[in-house]
């Protein structure tokens, strides 16, 4: 195996586990932040975010990964730099890409600083890993390039890479590991043999693992174009936003003619064409990727002058799940004026304590403002969600958030939610002891012969 020195600007969620696991499959890798309390925290040992098996990764790299703030010290010693800063939402639900152009620009200064003293042998492949719209990867080249001609006016020797990312919070350091493909888009063929060499210890599967046995014995490897491959990470969130709504939308049709979602979902999963990831039917889908993709691709797509009308239809149905939430409050407790509603859940899923776009903060928001009291539990989200909402009082045990609830709403699907005992949840609860199901995870029949009045999402 050849072993890289890599470079990682943003150690933030993507930035942090892809150097964590670069450095565990055998590469020499540097993190750097422009935020120094993070860098700081990092150095000492401790990871600012919650996810499973980071932590430990982290620890067991020590020797093979390093953070810091000295982004032109990066760029002089890495054979690979990836760029992984955040790209938030614009105006219109654009990609901003402030970010990333800054870091670009700084690369180009940095590369042609670091060439006035020593010619590099090899071009440095700077990999865009963010999240960046179709173009994307012309933009950074084009802002490398004037960054290094703002300090000697020549060129220097670079080539750029798309490689997006396709982690699930919650099970990202596995999905980095062991992944379903790995997508690389480059305009230069010695670009993707660089890129083929450095992920070659994840393709072959090759790296010590505890896993037993793995999961596969090769892992695709897949090179297009700069274009092709920003494309592919947008048509996949935005395919698997669709399938989300498309579920919802047929539970709302059960609803109306008595059909049960669950029992729909399964028997079209069994369809090796659908399958049956991602036909849960509830509260829709949130988070830090779904409506950034989806609203940036929709923001491209009139750029062009094309209305993604497939698209537009996928948001629309998905801002109507929180309102459902609502309306079943409402159809049962008349008036949420005076009453307590417990939010079990507040991150935007399991095993995360992310709260970007988490539908717990619209429920809780509209919630509040019909005049109920809102109570939220999350094991991890909790803090976050505290100082994002005021008026939210959060508490660490589901049972403490049911005390004295005249209804409570399953947000998000952690075990300690999934695992509710109904005869306790009800001995706690006012009447009418309303269960707003919205993911669908607890058994309706159990709920019921233990007093609860439980609602779900197109259960019939």
């Amino acid at each position: 195996m050849e072993e890289f020195n890599v470079g990682v600007v943003g150690a933030g969620y993507v930035g942090l586990v892809t150097g964590a696991c670069l450095a565990h499959v055998g590469h020499r890798v540097r993190c750097v932040d422009k935020n120094e309390a993070r860098v700081a925290e990092l150095a000492e040992g401790r990871v600012p975010i919650y996810e499973p098996g980071l932590e430990e990764l982290v620890a067991r790299g020590r020797k093979r990964l390093s953070f810091s703030t000295d982004l032109p010290g990066a760029v002089r010693d890495s054979d690979v730099l990836f760029i992984a800063v955040d790209t938030p939402p614009g105006e219109g639900g654009s990609a901003d890409l402030s970010s990333v152009g800054a870091v670009a620009r700084s690369v180009g200064r940095a590369l042609a600083e670091a060439e006035r003293e020593r010619a590099r042998e090899k071009p440095l492949v700077v990999v865009n890993k963010s999240t960046v719209p179709v173009g994307s990867g012309d933009y950074v080249s084009m802002l490398v390039r004037e960054g290094a001609q703002e300090v000697d006016g020549g060129n220097v020797p670079y080539r750029v890479v798309s490689n997006p990312e396709f982690l699930r919070e919650g099970s990202a350091v596995y999905d980095s590991l062991f992944p379903d493909r790995i997508v690389l888009g480059a305009e230069k063929r010695d670009a993707l043999d660089t890129m083929r060499a450095l992920y070659q210890p994840i393709v072959e599967q090759s790296f010590p693992t505890q896993l037993d046995p793995r999961p596969r014995d090769a892992v695709p490897f897949v090179t297009t174009d700069l274009a092709s491959a920003e494309m592919i990470k947008y048509a996949a969130n935005a395919f698997l936003a669709t399938k989300i709504s498309f579920i919802n939308e047929m539970a709302a049709l059960c609803e109306l003619v008595g059909a049960d979602v669950t029992n729909v979902a399964t028997g079209i999963g069994l369809d090796d064409r659908i399958g049956a990831r991602f036909l849960n039917a509830g509260i829709g889908w949130g988070g830090s990727c779904f409506p950034k993709d989806v609203a940036a691709l929709r923001a491209v797509a009139r750029e062009y002058g094309h209305e993604p009308a497939l698209l537009d239809a996928t948001v629309s149905v998905n801002e109507r799940q929180r309102k459902a939430v609502i309306q079943k409050l409402q159809r049962d407790l008349r008036t949420l004026k005076g009453k307590r509603v417990a939010l079990l859940g507040l991150a935007f899923k399991p095993n995360t304590d992310d709260l970007r776009e988490a539908p717990s903060l619209e429920i809780a928001r509209l919630v509040n403002s019909l005049g109920a009291r809102v109570v939220g539990y999350d094991p991890v989200a909790g803090k976050g969600a505290a100082a994002m909402l005021p008026d939210l009082k959060v508490v660490f045990d589901p049972y403490e958030a049911l005390a004295g609830a005249h209804a409570a709403v399953v947000v998000t699907e952690w075990e300690e939610v999934r695992s509710l005992d109904p005869e306790k949840a009800a001995s706690l609860m006012e009447d009418p002891k309303l269960l707003v199901d919205g993911r669908n995870v607890l058994d309706p029949a159990a709920a019921l012969d233990a007093g609860l009045l439980y609602r779900g999402f197109g259960r019939g």
